[in-house]
């Protein structure tokens, strides 16, 4: 389905120059991208890593504790960077 949408300048010059790198279509690239960031999505609102960001010093321990054991427990994916 036909789709319009803005991008930026610089951004769409860098898609392009990946798309014949790759010898496919602008929109392919475009379309792989799209997937890719759905599929890896994190499960985590945003808003969870806010609010774990202004806990203070008082809660730090915790909060290294409980991502130290998202991490580990993690086995299909690779962790996201937070």
């Amino acid at each position: 389905m036909p789709t319009s949408v803005h991008i930026p300048k610089p951004l769409l010059a860098e898609v392009d120059r990946r798309a014949r790198e790759l010898g496919v279509s602008r929109n392919r690239v475009i379309v792989r991208a799209l997937e890719r960031d759905l599929r890896d999505r994190t499960e985590w609102s945003p808003r969870f890593f806010d609010r774990l960001a202004t806990q203070g010093p008082r809660h730090a321990a915790a909060v290294d504790e409980m991502l130290h054991a998202i991490r580990g427990a993690r086995t299909r994916k690779r962790a996201p960077s937070l």
